[in-house]
């Protein structure tokens, strides 16, 4: 008898293969039959007849670094199908910590990440200072999703070099030995890999660059070799220019990471976004990744599948308004969230706002704003056109902008949100999004699920990807479903050594995904109040998820939690 089958489903495998009508079989939390198993015996069996059948996606990219020990959904995430994640990016972490450290840590993941620093500070239990320590405290947890980690550098250096290591003093020949022998220790004892950022946009709470941030080749080199000594885990990074500020630092930065590759024999996947200052460098860049296996590397530019925007309104960390004296005025009141809402309803407070007249160079970048800040709508756009910019509602209706802006944040009782995307949308559309996908050395990645939590919510991705890219687009070429699929299942799962899921094969831990795909839909994305110390953070629903499936459990049923918590710390590659 199967512990499930699941009957008469559109199954898209993850290998790539065409979509079929086929039955899957279940026992034990593995895969153990895909074929006709029609009349036989089940514990239960799901009638998936007109839904679409997938592996639960592999998320590489998130920073539930601190979120992880002491919450089991770890939501938005797990909302979305995502069945495994992997926290510890951009070189920022919580282990090794030695106990002075713990504000310090805290202090530097909330300036780089956006993640409450009160939130970590009363949520976490630190139980652990090495970082096998902390691999054995998150294995006493359990979750909706399977857990991986990597070690990260910021943590590694002021570990070992203290202050010098914080303020990004160069490192000698010991501190190199030592940081080496931390990350061998935690690869050896599951870490998925070493993780760092050179990008000066990543910056603690005080102002200081992420350690790491300058750090020269010997002590990359010397760590990476940990890797390669060990023929496991994988180096990410965030480059320097991630953020446009050295537009020509990502090209400059392929040189080192490509030898380092080629040297350690390991993968190395980084940050690659567009910048409006040099929209074609990507391009380059990509290029430059695929031309370096001829070297021996393996490179993996990891791109986002849809635009980096910031999200504006009265609850969000950032809003249009704010340079407006009458409004920071309001704010200053720091009235309840409804009592808020019927002060800018009020015609007194509307007028004092629209009233404003700012000086000539504020005026020059409001209208730069206007016109590159869109209304998110309902349900969001995420590709949107200049119809749907301020500036042009504005022009089509004979009304400001500036008065469309205050009536769309009105919406939704006050909760209406702007879409300001400033990365990957250069032309005003996808474009390069989708050509970056498409690149034979992509990965898709960067939804950072955990964190930006005041002004962005891309742990959606990947139900984005489904939805956006494989159905509705309606502003250029869409891509096969296969294909999408796959790329955020095998793909994701194999840069990181984890062969065990990421298909519907026979013999592959039973993550399954069971979507309503012709009615799959983002919901808008919403502040909540819901983190340790009354902790606000941005999250997103989706409808049209079935059933999600971790390990042979279901854990969601109609976006609603089970209660059932399957997910483990993945130890290493597998």
């Amino acid at each position: 008898m199967h512990d499930l089958v699941i009957q008469g489903g559109t199954v898209v495998d993850g290998t790539g293969a065409p979509a079929r009508i086929t039955d899957i079989t279940v026992s034990d939390g593995r895969i153990t039959g895909v074929g006709d198993f029609r009349g036989e015996p089940a514990m239960r069996t799901v009638d998936a007849e007109g839904l679409l059948v997938t592996p639960g996606w592999v998320d590489i990219h998130t920073h539930y670094d601190g979120q992880a020990t002491w919450d089991e959904v770890l939501a938005p995430s797990s909302w979305h199908g995502v069945t495994t994640l992997v926290t510890g990016n951009c070189g920022v972490g919580f282990a090794p910590a030695r106990p002075d450290q713990h504000d310090w840590l805290i202090g530097l993941m909330e300036g780089v990440e956006d993640i409450p620093g009160s939130a970590l500070s009363e949520g976490m239990t630190w139980n652990w200072e090495t970082f096998p320590e902390y691999l054995d405290a998150l294995e006493e947890r359990r979750w909706t999703v399977d857990v991986g980690t990597q070690i990260a550098h910021g943590a590694v250096r002021a570990y070992v070099m203290g202050e010098r290591g914080a303020r990004n003093e160069p490192a000698t020949p010991e501190d190199i030995a030592e940081m080496k022998r931390l990350v061998k220790e935690a690869v050896a004892a599951g870490a998925l890999g070493f993780s760092t950022s050179r990008t000066i946009a990543h910056r603690a709470i005080d102002g200081e660059p992420v350690p790491g941030t300058y750090a020269a080749e010997d002590e990359l080199f010397g760590i990476g070799a940990a890797l390669g000594e060990l023929g496991a885990g994988t180096f990410e990074l965030a480059p320097a220019g991630t953020a446009g500020e050295d537009i020509l630092a990502p090209k400059a930065e392929v040189d080192w990471m490509r030898r380092l590759s080629a040297a350690i024999q390991r993968p190395v996947t980084f940050a690659l976004v567009q910048v409006d200052a040099a929209p074609d460098l990507w391009r380059e860049v990509m290029d430059e990744s695929l031309r370096a296996v001829e070297d021996g590397a393996d490179l993996w530019p990891q791109v986002a599948g849809r635009g980096f925007g910031l999200l504006s309104g009265h609850f969000t960390t950032y809003s249009l308004l704010d340079q407006i004296p009458a409004y920071q005025d309001l704010k200053a009141k720091d009235l309840a969230p409804d009592d808020l809402v019927a002060a800018l309803r009020t015609p007194e407070v509307r007028d004092a706002i629209e009233s404003w007249e700012p000086d000539d160079a504020t005026a020059e970048r409001m209208d730069q704003a206007f016109a590159t800040t869109f209304i998110l709508g309902t349900p969001p756009e995420y590709e949107p056109g200049p119809d749907r910019s301020l500036a042009g509602i504005a022009e089509a209706t004979g009304r400001t902008a500036l008065s469309v802006a205050y009536d769309a944040m009105l919406e939704d009782d006050g909760r209406g949100l702007l879409y300001v995307p400033i990365l990957n949308y250069s032309g005003g559309d996808l474009h390069a999004a989708r050509e970056m996908l498409l690149h034979p050395r992509a990965a898709a990645g960067l939804g950072d699920g955990g964190a930006h939590c005041g002004v962005i919510c891309d742990a959606s991705q990947p139900t984005f990807m489904l939805t956006h890219w494989t159905r509705d687009r309606t502003r250029g070429e869409k891509l096969p479903l296969e294909w999408m699929v796959k790329k955020q299942t095998h793909d994701t799962a194999r840069l990181y050594g984890l062969t065990d899921r990421g298909t519907l094969e026979i013999g592959a831990l039973a993550d399954i995904n069971i979507i309503d795909y012709d009615n799959l839909q983002l919901t808008n994305p919403h502040v909540a109040a819901d983190l340790p110390a009354g902790g606000k953070r941005l999250l997103q629903h989706a409808i049209g998820y079935v059933e999600t499936i971790k390990s042979g459990v279901t854990t969601f049923e109609g976006g609603v939690d089970t209660g059932a918590r399957p997910g483990t710390l993945v130890r290493g590659a597998r």
